[in-house]
């Protein structure tokens, strides 16, 4: 079966008529549209150095669209990302990139979260990583409990951000802001 052909058989157990003039182009459109979602753009990591700077840097309301692994049903948000400099700093245009990079896929916002630490830390080798994610999931929205406007919110901290006390507050602070759309 070709992707196009389980497209229209999809349609076809929603009851619609892939012929219908309104569809006619869905199963390709469909096709495109998830494999261009599957197939972020790669990307380099770009660092510099510290010059000194030793303190939390953080850039949060990065946006994500995300597939639930679980119901194919989009999940997205915002997501905060924090690290402690230990002599290099990063490209911010990076961590937005990292996030899109492991968001991009059929899979768990929590897996997300971890990713994206754990990228942030081996390309840096920071003192601490943070990374928050605050989502909202389709499929509680549309089924299940049918619940709007909830929030997951999922975190991985490293290092510093991990350990102490100070720092953890710091990020979480930082990490926790409205999330103004």
């Amino acid at each position: 079966m070709t992707d196009r052909a389980a497209v229209r058989r999809l349609l076809g157990l929603l009851d619609a008529d892939p012929d219908r003039p309104g569809l006619a182009g869905t199963p390709d459109r469909v096709v495109r549209f998830l494999t261009w979602f599957a197939q972020p753009d790669p990307f380099e990591w770009t660092t510099f150095d510290a010059e000194g700077a030793d303190e939390l840097v953080t850039q949060g309301g990065i946006p994500f669209y995300s597939l639930c692994e679980h119901h194919l049903v989009p999940f997205f948000g915002v997501a905060t990302v924090g690290y402690i400099p230990d002599g290099r700093l990063v490209g911010l245009s990076k961590l937005a990139r990292c996030v899109e990079w492991y968001a991009r896929r059929v899979q768990t916002q929590e897996r997300i979260t971890t990713a994206v630490a754990d990228a942030v830390e081996a390309a840096l080798r920071p003192r601490g990583v943070g990374v928050q994610l605050r989502a909202r999931h389709l499929c509680m929205e549309m089924r299940g409990p049918r619940v709007h406007d909830t929030w997951t919110t999922t975190t991985a901290l490293r290092g510093a951000l991990f350990e102490k006390a100070e720092a953890r507050a710091e990020f979480l602070a930082a990490a926790s802001r409205p999330i103004v759309w």
